[in-house]
């Protein structure tokens, strides 16, 4: 019998020590990829992206998540791809490597689409901040938004400038980038069906500050309006341009224009200047209020890019805890049936592209250093 008691003794003693060092095991680590332009004139677009990123996964790590009955810590693989299509697949290809559980990002359309090819491939799931209308009609399975389509902006913007603004002759302005000619294709097509009149259509590039021959050319036109899709590195100047040739048109662009580094660089002539961008105003969504005061806090500076990076990381976290599992086949089924309440949405949810079900565009104008809304569209 003293054996027995022994034996049994020391049984729960061993038990109790598993128990104690499974604990102190240190957790697994789950790899999420991050890709956007984090040098060059774009570099303020992927830096507030990242910052999203980074409160998101420090958020997810504080509550010391627990996936298939393991301890597990997120950890972000954060990459440069420049802006440039030719980096961002060598980017992807490296996340692939690396053996990533999946990606936030990349930023541009441009970068996101050829990148999209390698992660489907590897069956790694992607959510984007690319708008353009190509990204999800691959038909890829893994890839996602994090923002609504241009097709949803464009097609307001068109429909506000001609009916609400009563601007019929217009003048369109694009960088030839995915992003930048998608959303000034749907812009067209919106205007055209409102009755507005396209005078002329002209085309520059997303490395371009001069624009004065094309500028030179719109102005014979007498157009009522510009619209430029492209970035706020090529649509401040162009507005300084715009301005100093007297030219009295509306100028008007997508979310790339409606930043504060916009506002910086074009100084006075920005006033009255519009621009779209996707989601409510940030007073009727407190969540993205108070991520951007907290970005501000953390990295000194923020824009609206944070609050989305911040869900989508979010959204890709969530899905792998209700899958109970960090393996991409595993947890991409649940994916694609997020329903989500977060700091820019209260129902983030896909339909069966990987495009926001819900769209909400709110139409900005600039004045005296500051955006300040003009209309939000619901429901799109």
């Amino acid at each position: 019998m003293p054996h027995a008691t022994l034996r049994r003794s020391s049984l729960v003693i061993a038990t109790a020590y598993l128990a104690l060092t499974a604990h102190a095991a240190p957790p697994q680590v789950v790899k999420l990829g991050f890709a956007a332009p984090l040098t060059g004139p774009q570099a303020h677009y992927g830096a507030d992206m990242k910052a999203g990123i980074v409160l998101a996964l420090e958020d997810v790590n504080k509550q010391a998540p627990v996936i298939a009955g393991k301890s597990v810590k997120f950890e972000l693989l954060a990459e440069d791809d420049q802006a440039d299509p030719k980096t961002a697949t060598s980017v992807a290809q490296r996340f692939v490597d690396q053996k990533v559980s999946g990606v936030i990002g990349h930023f541009n359309s441009g970068t996101s689409i050829p990148a999209s090819r390698i992660y489907a491939d590897a069956g790694i799931p992607q959510i984007a901040m690319a708008t353009a209308p190509a990204f999800t009609a691959q038909g890829f399975k893994t890839t996602f938004r994090a923002m609504t389509s241009d097709t949803q902006q464009g097609s307001v913007m068109g429909g506000f400038v001609v009916k609400k603004l009563g601007l019929k002759k217009v003048a369109i302005i694009d960088d030839r980038t995915a992003y930048g000619q998608g959303l000034a294709d749907q812009f067209e097509l919106a205007a055209k069906a409102a009755g507005g009149v396209i005078v002329q259509r002209e085309y520059t590039n997303d490395k371009a500050t001069d624009f004065a021959s094309i500028l030179t050319s719109i102005r014979a036109k007498q157009p009522d309006v510009i619209f430029y899709g492209g970035a706020d590195t090529q649509s401040a100047p162009l507005t300084l341009q715009m301005r100093r040739l007297g030219m009295k048109a509306q100028l008007v662009s997508g979310e790339m224009t409606r930043t504060d580094n916009y506002l910086k660089l074009a100084g006075n002539a920005a006033d009255g200047v519009i621009a779209s961008l996707a989601g409510l105003p940030m007073e009727k969504t407190p969540g993205s209020a108070a991520l951007v005061a907290r970005v501000k806090a953390r990295f000194g500076a923020a824009d609206f890019y944070a609050p989305y990076s911040y869900d989508a990381t979010m959204v890709m976290v969530q899905a792998m805890q209700a899958a109970n599992s960090t393996e991409p086949a595993r947890y991409l089924p649940f994916l694609a049936k997020t329903r989500y309440s977060g700091a820019t949405s209260a129902e983030i949810a896909y339909d069966a592209r990987g495009d926001l079900k819900h769209g909400d565009i709110t139409v900005y104008r600039a004045d005296k250093g500051k955006w300040s809304v003009m209309e939000t569209v619901s429901g799109i």
